[in-house]
């Protein structure tokens, strides 16, 4: 992971900070639907990776916004688990555990933030990953999985929809978080 380098004529302002090694692409301003949409959830992926790059492993896991118990460990355990709801339980139909959930510990993405960061970080690529494949198989965006806790169909659409939300949600939670461990904002 990189991190991130003031702007010369910035240089002196930590509120104005580019992030270096930004290699986001933007997504296009003229594609087709499935393709703006799944371009969009790529960038905001990378948004929040982007977000976690120079911070060092023992300063991921912290608290930085009391009351809040988030953390950017916690976010990516949280991320990677809805990576696998939304994509490979409720649209693919995998049958497969929760990540970082149990009914005896609802709150354990957040709350039990053992591990290693990197592991965490890994577990989030692999499902993202997987996703895509997910993604990149479905014949169109009407493709339907089964929402897990009512039976209704749901889209591939919908999912994507869902999911930039969720990213640029958390995104907003990064920002706050990483500016509060070492200064560092950015888009």
């Amino acid at each position: 992971m990189t991190g991130y380098e003031p702007r010369p004529e910035v240089a002196n302002m930590s509120f104005s900070l580019e992030w270096a090694g930004d290699t986001r692409i933007e997504p296009p301003l003229t594609a087709g639907e499935r393709e703006t949409l799944t371009a969009v959830l790529d960038w905001q992926r990378a948004t929040f990776e982007l977000k976690c790059a120079g911070v060092p492993a023992e300063r991921l896991s912290e608290k930085s916004v009391p009351p809040s118990g988030m953390s950017l460990h916690g976010l990516v355990r949280h991320l990677a688990g809805v990576e696998r709801w939304w994509f490979r339980i409720q649209l693919a139909g995998e049958e497969l555990p929760l990540l970082y959930y149990s009914d005896d510990d609802p709150d354990q993405d957040f709350g039990s933030l053992d591990g290693d960061p990197a592991e965490a970080f890994a577990a989030w690529r692999a499902e993202v990953a997987r996703s895509r494949e997910i993604t990149d198989a479905a014949e169109s965006l009407e493709v339907t999985g089964t929402r897990f806790q009512t039976g209704e169909p749901i889209s591939l659409r919908a999912i994507l929809a869902k999911m930039i939300a969720e990213y640029a949600r958390h995104n907003g939670h990064a920002d706050l978080l990483r500016e509060r461990i070492d200064g560092a904002v950015g888009h």
